[in-house]
């Protein structure tokens, strides 16, 4: 594996996240956040449903690795208030004042918040996010804070932690059209995922209109994504792409997103089956060309190509996502690092 940090440079930034390994223990994720290191990765990101807590896991890089800017990819906004969420990533800064804190939020699923936490999914997603945007940005200032939202309130609020360089940057988890365009009007990143290279082009667009409308500079929202890639034996990974996009495409907004991407075809056949309560007929209908364009497995040669086409499409800021799915499962994970960045 190559250990030479400056064989990527420097304005070609790419990422790692833990979020479709964590199952493999903390353990694992330090020791791949040190490989990607040391590959010369830029930044390790980590996701948060039921496993490991965001800010706690990404403390424990800064201390024990070090030399990555940090990310949540994503934080569900409705279990954290913007205080709190501006506190701990500002944690985070302290612990790492010289690198960039990236603190991603999104709105999530009504099964991660509701089903599994006991919190309040909403009914209104584009207003509450821009509360949640306006409200932590206000709070990461370091001025005193006083808002009166719909969602989120403070009176005179000011945040404890006193940092002297950089501050983290908010980053939005977007998918379709109105919160796409509302990370451009307010976010200092997108991070975009479960999407193939061809979709990114409409999605910088919008990005970009939410940019214009609100009278920023083209390009103040980076364009970050999850890239789902592999180095494994396809067909033998093809079962597990198969469950991981139909356990997204019964969320509605990923539903909406697939079917934009030209998966129309496949989301009906999927939900058709799952209303009538036959999963297995809807994990089936999630095709092999879906599967192929989405969670991309194959040789080294392949992942590395996979990784550039999302560049080429606008992907300013790729994060791989390892899928973890050959027989050794950190041997998967350090052979998609070594393609990535060998």
């Amino acid at each position: 594996m190559s250990t030479d940090a400056a064989s990527i440079a420097p304005d070609r930034p790419v990422g790692l996240t833990f979020a479709s390994f964590q199952a493999l223990g903390l353990d694992v994720g330090l020791a791949m956040a040190r490989t990607a290191r040391d590959a010369g990765c830029s930044s390790f990101w980590t996701a948060e449903t039921v496993g490991t807590e965001a800010f706690a896991t990404l403390g424990a890089v800064a201390a024990g690795v070090g030399g990555l800017d940090l990310g949540t990819g994503v934080l569900a906004l409705q279990l954290r208030t913007p205080q709190v969420a501006a506190m701990g990533a500002a944690t985070l800064q302290a612990l790492a004042p010289d690198r960039e804190v990236l603190l991603g939020v999104g709105i999530s699923s009504p099964v991660v918040v509701g089903r599994w936490h006991g919190a309040e999914y909403g009914t209104r997603p584009v207003a509450q996010v821009r509360e949640f945007l306006e409200l932590t940005a206000a709070c990461l200032s370091g001025e005193p804070v006083t808002y009166d939202g719909e969602f989120y309130s403070a009176n005179r609020f000011r945040l404890g932690v006193r940092l002297h360089g950089p501050r983290p940057q908010l980053v939005l988890g977007a998918l379709n059209q109105r919160m796409l365009r509302l990370a451009g009007e307010l976010a200092d990143g997108v991070l975009l995922n479960y999407l193939p290279a061809s979709a990114v082009p409409w999605c910088v667009e919008q990005v970009r209109a939410g940019e214009q409308f609100a009278q920023r500079e083209p390009g103040s929202c980076r364009i970050h994504a999850y890239v789902h890639v592999g180095v494994c034996d396809p067909d033998r990974a093809r079962p597990s792409g198969r469950k991981d996009l139909f356990s997204y495409a019964v969320v509605d907004a990923y539903a909406r997103a697939f079917e934009r991407a030209g998966f129309e075809d496949e989301i009906a056949a999927l939900r058709a089956a799952h209303a009538a309560g036959d999963r297995e007929a809807a994990i089936a209908a999630v095709s092999d060309r879906m599967v192929d364009a989405i969670d991309i497995c194959g040789d080294a040669a392949h992942v590395a190509t996979a990784v550039q086409e999302y560049r080429d499409a606008g992907v300013e800021s790729p994060v791989i996502m390892p899928m973890p799915w050959g027989e050794d499962r950190v041997a998967t994970v350090e052979a998609t690092i070594d393609a990535v960045t060998g």
